[in-house]
C-alpha cells in the first residue's frame, strides 16, 4: 500500500509517502513562505528524488483540519487535484490526531494544543494502549485552554503537550496543569506529512476514504472574517 501524506493546516508545510510500513520519502519546511508557494513544488522535488509515479499512489492522505484557513484550504486543493487527475481516494485525517500520532509509544496521555486565538486551542486527548494501538480519549475539539487544562487534571495522568499553540499557552500549563508534563522535542512537536501518511494507512485498511469530488476540510469553527460579517449582521 502507497500513501501520499500532505499537511498544509499549519506554519509547516509537509509532504510524504509512506509504503508499507516504510517511509519513502518526507519533505517538510516551517520556513515563513505560503503554502501556495511550497507544496507542489515540494512534492514535484519528493517525486523525483524517489522517483515516484504518482499513478502507483492507492490514495491521498490530506490533514484535513482543523488549522489555518487559508492552509487548510490550498492543501485539500492540492489532494483534491490530484486526487481528482490520479483517480484514486482521499483520506481525511484529523489534523490533531495526526500530530499526536507524532508521539507513538509515548506513556500517559498526549495533548496537541494548536493555537486558534482568543485564548483557544484546537485540542484532543489520546493515548498508546500496551498493544500499541492508538486510542482517542477526547476528540479534535476547538476549546478554552482553561477548560482542556481542567480534563487533563482530572485524568490525572502524565502528559506530553505539542503543537505551535505550546510557546502561546506555556504559562498557563505551568500554572494550570497539576500533573506531571513536558513538552516534545523539536523534530516532533509539529505537523509531519508522515504521521498522516501512516495514519492515513490505517484509516484507509478501514474503509474510510472518500472521493476527491466529496472532501471538504473541517474548520471546526467559522473564520475571523465569516464571523464578523455575523456580529454585524446581529446574528453572533
Amino acid at each position: 500500500m502507497k500513501i501520499l501524506g500532505i499537511d498544509g493546516s499549519g506554519l509547516v508545510a509537509s509532504v510524504a509517502i509512506v509504503e508499507d510500513d516504510n517511509l519513502i520519502g518526507e519533505y517538510t519546511t516551517g520556513y515563513k513562505k505560503t503554502h501556495s508557494q511550497t507544496l507542489l513544488p515540494m512534492l514535484d522535488e519528493l517525486k523525483k528524488m524517489v522517483e515516484l509515479d504518482l499513478y502507483t499512489v492507492d490514495a491521498i492522505a490530506v490533514a484535513a483540519g482543523p488549522g489555518s484557513f487559508t492552509g487548510l484550504r490550498i492543501a485539500s486543493a492540492t489532494a483534491k487535484g490530484l486526487g481528482l487527475a490520479l483517480g484514486c481516494p482521499i483520506v481525511s485525517v484529523p489534523t490533531v490526531d495526526a500530530l499526536a500520532f507524532n508521539m507513538w509509544g509515548a506513556s500517559g496521555v498526549i495533548c496537541p494544543i494548536l493555537d486558534a486565538r482568543r485564548g483557544q486551542v484546537y485540542t484532543g486527548i489520546y493515548e498508546f494502549l500496551e498493544d500499541g494501538q492508538f486510542n482517542v480519549i477526547k476528540e479534535q475539539c476547538a476549546l478554552d485552554f482553561h477548560d482542556i487544562a481542567k480534563e487533563i487534571n482530572t485524568i490525572g495522568r502524565p502528559v506530553t503537550f505539542l503543537g505551535d499553540g505550546v510557546p502561546v499557552f506555556k504559562e498557563l500549563v505551568a500554572s494550570e496543569v497539576k500533573v506531571p508534563y513536558r513538552f516534545a522535542p523539536a523534530h516532533l512537536n509539529r505537523q509531519h506529512a508522515s504521521s498522516v501518511a501512516a495514519l492515513g494507512c490505517i484509516y484507509y485498511e478501514n474503509g474510510d476514504i472518500e472521493t476527491a469530488a466529496d472532501h471538504r476540510p473541517e474548520y471546526l469553527r467559522l473564520s475571523q472574517a465569516e464571523r464578523e460579517r455575523m456580529e454585524k449582521e446581529g446574528k453572533a
